[in-house]
């Protein structure tokens, strides 16, 4: 999607090798008519897939996922970081590992809201490990629901989460693909590189 990668390039901060900071837009302050074109994006690259209900996680995934809801006409819902006093019967849970934060919480959805026949797009902000949709899977699958998709907004493909999630048979739909965050620099995916890292 050339208007996020362009949106990167601009306002995007290099804070390592392994760490983007998009905070003026995605993850803190919003950019909701870029959302939207996200949102629109990730209704196209899904519509053969018939999905029921989107899934993401707190916080930084809300934004594009309803979005994309809102163009494909389902519901949202988002797995918890907190617990919460009123979310305590009939609980999905699976924990996540965070690279960055180095530390792990445990994430939780109502079972109320996940059917067996579901069939559900999971959105995230960031792919770099996979933790996190590896666990939103396993809420998915332990409600006998299916993962039609996931889809992620900025994946870092050098780190090696797409390739593990891939490997697992997962469609995994990236609107922005980083092959590098060397020097300071954020270079994107080209086809040709994408076709050796797949």
């Amino acid at each position: 999607m050339k208007a996020l990668e362009q949106r990167i390039i601009e306002a995007g901060k290099v804070l390592g090798p392994t760490v983007l900071k998009v905070d003026s837009f995605l993850n803190h302050q919003i950019d909701p008519q870029l959302m939207y074109e996200m949102g629109k994006e990730f209704s196209y690259l899904f519509r053969e897939e018939k999905i029921t209900k989107i899934l993401t996680i707190e916080s930084s995934g809300i934004a594009p996922a309803v979005m994309a809801g809102l163009q494909m006409n389902v519901p949202v819902i988002f797995a918890r970081k907190r617990k919460s006093l009123t979310l305590t019967d009939n609980l999905l849970t699976a924990h996540v590992y965070s690279f960055t934060k180095k530390e792990t919480n445990e994430i939780s959805v109502s079972g109320s809201f996940l059917n067996h026949d579901d069939s559900i797009l999971i959105i995230d902000d960031f792919l770099a490990n996979g933790e996190a949709a590896l666990a939103l899977a396993k809420i998915v699958e332990d409600a006998g629901a299916s993962v039609a998709g996931i889809g992620i907004v900025i994946e870092k493909a050098f780190q090696n989460g797409g390739k593990k999630l891939r490997e697992k048979g997962f469609k995994v739909e990236s609107l922005a693909r980083i092959s590098s965050l060397e020097n300071g620099q954020v270079e994107f995916l080209s086809n040709e590189l994408e076709e050796t890292i797949q």
